[in-house]
């Protein structure tokens, strides 16, 4: 058997909601919905949601009579407490496999080449046995010679229970492998999407088999250099090297939508300095510092009058530091501020940016590193507060100056694993 390269995608299934049911057992058979932002879309549902014909992405104020009549639990989304879930999976893996790549918050995959494993399918399964002790969460897995058949193999696996939530596409021959693909619709494709499966299908291909058999030369016309390398993955030649270090950003970007309209000075500061404050951190965790930032703000769409307004903001020198973020994008917005505009939402974005340990001095003396390094121990010495005792425990005034900017989450669980108050309490039983 050639083992040159066998990767495994782990897919956690139905994963906002499948994170509501560890600390609820009681929500396993029953329909359950997860909504967005302002409790607006779902964002997440449980196959029983599903089968009650829940679209994803369904506006939450149209299905509301059908989530009353047949009662399906509804969460607003817990980002926090998904998070910490995924990070709690990903230490499961790491310890499985060293070769991992996180591809998202609730998928990763596994380099298993050079691991000694006779029987994928088996420790596969011993696998998924192991995430689902640790942390709670049912996952499926896909096993192939590259990572478009693996994804293939994974959504399969999740949509039929008689695999045990395990597809493998490496351990067989290449004909039993070519059934499979003949199984599987075009749209199940990872990249096809939706702007190419019209032209795809308008050439007769339905299949993930009959697009596997297009000549490159066909693939490269159709589809572009992205397409014939989608080809020849579902043929399993890898084509997608794998990353198993973290990614750089180029761009590093939070916004929100306002829980309602506001036109408080304060609310929207606060808005501003919280999610400044978040991207800086986060520029920070990658060893990065930004040169540029973009100052985000906009009214309702729906409403009469949209406005929109997007300031730059060059930074003195390249920085991460998040009492620095929020201070040039507050002087900004001071600039800007209408006390007769409602707003309805703001975002901050850091870019340019350049490695934190290589601070670049300049001609001028704008560059001053002895306050750079201070800032640079002031902020480790936060960072390890609050790694230690909840995010957010240490953070600046500008933050607190109000609440109300923060999407309503009328809905939302406790955040059991990240927030001491929110902690689940034992009880004995009497």
């Amino acid at each position: 058997m050639n083992r040159q390269n066998v990767f495994a995608l782990v897919d956690c299934n139905n994963f906002f909601v499948s994170c509501e049911r560890v600390f609820r057992p009681d929500l396993e058979g029953r329909p359950v919905v997860v909504l967005s932002s302002n409790d607006g879309c779902v964002v997440s549902r449980s196959n029983e949601a599903k089968a009650l014909g829940v679209p994803m992405g369904a506006p939450a104020f149209q299905y509301r009579p059908l989530f009353k009549r047949k009662g399906i639990a509804q969460f607003s989304a817990n980002f926090e407490l998904y998070g910490n879930i995924s990070r709690r999976i990903t230490s499961v893996l790491r310890a499985a496999c060293p070769r991992i790549e996180v591809y998202s918050v609730d998928e990763s995959f596994l380099d298993i080449s050079t691991l000694p494993i006779a029987d994928y399918a088996g420790w596969a399964a011993e696998l998924r046995g192991a995430i689902l002790r640790a942390v709670g969460v049912p996952v499926s897995i896909g096993i192939a010679p590259t990572k478009t058949l693996a994804k293939l193999g994974a959504d399969y696996a999740k949509k039929h229970g008689e695999t045990g939530g395990v597809l493998d596409l490496a351990g067989i021959g290449v004909m039993v492998r070519e059934q499979h693909l003949a199984g599987f619709p075009l749209e199940d494709v990872w990249g096809v999407g939706r702007r190419l499966s019209p032209r795809l299908r308008a050439e007769g291909i339905h299949t993930a088999l009959a697009l596997a058999r297009l000549t490159p030369r066909r693939a490269r016309q159709l589809m572009g250099l992205a397409g014939a390398q989608m080809v020849e993955e579902l043929r399993g030649v890898s084509c997608h090297p794998f990353g198993p270090g973290r990614e750089l950003h180029q761009t590093i970007m939070r916004s929100r939508t306002f829980g309602e309209d506001t036109s408080e000075r304060a609310v929207v500061e606060a808005a501003i300095a919280s999610m400044a404050a978040r991207a800086a951190y986060e520029a920070r965790e990658e060893g990065q510092l930004a040169r540029r930032a973009l100052l985000f703000l906009s009214t309702s769409r729906h409403k009469p009058g949209y406005q929109a307004w997007h300031e730059e903001v060059r930074f003195a020198m390249p920085t991460a530091d998040s009492g620095a973020v929020i201070d040039d994008l507050l002087r900004r917005f001071d600039t800007i501020y209408r006390s007769a505009i409602a707003y309805h939402r703001a975002g901050v974005t850091l870019y340019e940016f350049s490695p934190a340990g290589h601070l670049q001095i300049d001609l001028l003396g704008t560059v001053e590193p002895a306050a750079f390094d201070a800032a640079r121990a002031r902020l480790a010495a936060v960072d390890r507060l609050n790694a230690r005792f909840g995010r957010s425990m240490v953070h600046y005034a500008a933050e607190d100056l109000s609440a109300a900017w923060q999407p309503r989450q009328h809905l939302r669980s406790p955040r059991y694993v990240s927030n001491w108050q929110e902690l689940p309490e034992a009880y004995p039983v009497e």
